[in-house]
Parts: C-alpha cells; sequence; structure tokens
C-alpha cells in the first residue's frame, strides 16, 4: 500500500498530537522538530485537519494546536482519507466492483484487489491513533517486536482506460 509523503507526514504530526493529548498544546514548530518534518509544508496540512476538526487551535502565550478528540476516537483511516482520498492500493472500492461487473475476463483478478483493499481498510478503521502511540502496533504485539527495521515493499497499481489504442 502506498501513502503520500504528505499522508505520512499528517499521520507523524497526528503521532505527536497523541502521545501530548491532555497534557498541552503544541506548536507548529515543536511538532516540526520531533517528528523531523518541513515546518512550512506541516502548517498546509495542519489547515486541512483544523478544516477537518481533527485539531483546534488554542490562542495566547501558552496556545498551539492540540487534537479536537481523544487518540482513541481517531482512526488512521480517517487521516488517510483526508489527506491522500480512498484508502486503497488499487483505487476506490466502487471502482473495483464497476471492473468485476464490466471485466469478465479479469473478474477474478479485481476480486482479489477488492479483497485486499477491503482487508487494508478494515486494519486502518481499527487503528486508533492510541493504539500506535501506546507502544507496538497490533501486528507487532502479535509476532514479536524485530530488532531491526526493515522497508517494507510498496504495492501500487492504477488502472487505466485503454481507449483509444
Amino acid at each position: 500500500m502506498k501513502i503520500s509523503q504528505k499522508g505520512l507526514y499528517a499521520l507523524q504530526a497526528i503521532m505527536t498530537w497523541g502521545r501530548r493529548y491532555g497534557t498541552e498544546t503544541v506548536k507548529i514548530r515543536d511538532i516540526a522538530l520531533d517528528s523531523d518534518l518541513p515546518e512550512k509544508f506541516l502548517e498546509l496540512i495542519l489547515l486541512e485537519l483544523k478544516n477537518a476538526r481533527i485539531v483546534e487551535s488554542v490562542r495566547g502565550a501558552k496556545g498551539g494546536y492540540r487534537l479536537r478528540r481523544a487518540p482513541a476516537e481517531i482512526k488512521l483511516s480517517e487521516i488517510i482519507r483526508l489527506v491522500d482520498g480512498p484508502l486503497a492500493p488499487f483505487g476506490d472500492a466502487d471502482q473495483l466492483r464497476s471492473l468485476i461487473v464490466t471485466d469478465p475476463d479479469h473478474r477474478a483478478l479485481y476480486g482479489v484487489f477488492l479483497e485486499v483493499r477491503d482487508a487494508a481498510a478494515k486494519i486502518l478503521e481499527s487503528t486508533s491513533v492510541a493504539d500506535i502511540v501506546g507502544g507496538a502496533s497490533k501486528s507487532r504485539k502479535r509476532s514479536g517486536a524485530k530488532k531491526k527495521a526493515r522497508k517494507s515493499p510498496t504495492l501500487s497499481i492504477v488502472h487505466e482506460s485503454a481507449e483509444g489504442e
């Protein structure tokens, strides 16, 4: 599954707010330093998060930004959909369902893609910010934490119309 750099930055910023939830507001500069993110780009992401009512601003000397809801109430899927659109390595579910109906020669293939999409969506929809800032992710808890991080493979498939060929 592929998440844009903007989506990754948004998730990293949300994690910073999640770790500090209930204790203080956080300035953009502090989030940028804490998560090693570009401050100007973070400002654009913050505007989207604020407009979506995920974060709120607090004015004054101790002002900054904070989560509007508890980290346990914010699902990763919500952030990814806001910043990147549909949660899918293969396009949105409606597009895949349409391909299953309109392309009988490849129906089984698109069915598999839909199952992968649904599995990824289910994981992201059931994982909250609290789940990932509270320690290891669910999958790491099940399989045991690895000492050496490995780069995960990225899968991205785009279906384009073959009109004009």
